[in-house]
């Protein structure tokens, strides 16, 4: 089927983009399954920022003392050293990290992480900092030799975080400049040879209308599995009624 439009009428007044983010890594997971060797397991992750997170260390302030005091065993309050006051304060708007993705890990190699396929989100492309946020993220993978997938249905946001994380190594990308598509699909490696390393990115351009392509999963040096993005796509719009 062809690539939907997530963010305007009449798909948005259908189901959120959230929901869909939500459930294509699991359909995702689903269909690389079937083509995973045994030695492997995929995930699907979602992060959605520090205002959906539970605060489980929460406690009551008297029930500690209490606790304390006959922890002791004579009821004594130890002094505690009170640091100075802060030689600089700031208020700071932290980075809200959404991150919605499949990572891959080998389980033979304990459990290393060997791939990471990323959804990009509305929040990943909304402010500098995220922007930089999830390229240093990418970035760092790609340094540990982990293979990284990013695919960036976002219509609605004009930066391209693949071509942002080509900058990072001074490098660029001849087909996708000097024009950069704001929605896109994307597998990049770097892995080692005898006396370098070397960097390789399949990444295609995605068009509202048009078939999403095949994306390569490098497992190992020599050894890559298909993401047919068609699939789980089309799993996910159909269970979510989209279409």
């Amino acid at each position: 089927m062809p690539l939907l439009d997530h963010f305007r009428p009449p798909i948005c007044n259908k189901g959120s983009w959230e929901g869909f983010h939500g459930m294509w890594p699991a359909l995702m997971v689903m269909d690389l399954c079937k083509s995973l060797p045994e030695q492997y397991t995929a995930e699907p992750r979602v992060h959605l920022g520090k205002n959906f997170e539970v605060d489980v260390c929460a406690f009551d302030v008297e029930d500690r003392t209490e606790f304390d005091s006959n922890a002791s065993g004579s009821g004594a309050v130890t002094a505690t050293w009170a640091p100075p006051e802060p030689t600089l304060t700031l208020d700071l708007d932290p980075t809200e990290n959404y991150e919605y993705e499949v990572l891959i890990f080998d389980q033979q190699r304990g459990r290393e992480l060997v791939a990471a396929i990323e959804l990009v989100s509305p929040a990943n492309k909304d402010r500098p900092e995220s922007r930089q946020a999830f390229v240093s993220k990418c970035a760092a993978l790609l340094q540990k030799k982990i293979c990284v997938s990013i695919v960036d249905l976002v219509t609605v946001k004009y930066f391209n975080l693949y071509c942002e994380v080509l900058d990072v190594f001074c490098q660029s990308d001849p087909a996708f400049t000097p024009d950069r598509p704001a929605t896109y699909a994307v597998t990049c490696r770097s892995h080692s040879l005898a006396t370098r390393s070397k960097f390789e990115s399949w990444a295609y351009p995605m068009d509202v209308g048009k078939r999403l392509p095949v994306l390569p999963i490098w497992l190992d040096n020599d050894h890559a599995i298909s993401l047919d993005l068609e699939t789980s796509y089309h799993q996910t719009c159909s269970v979510l009624r989209l279409v």
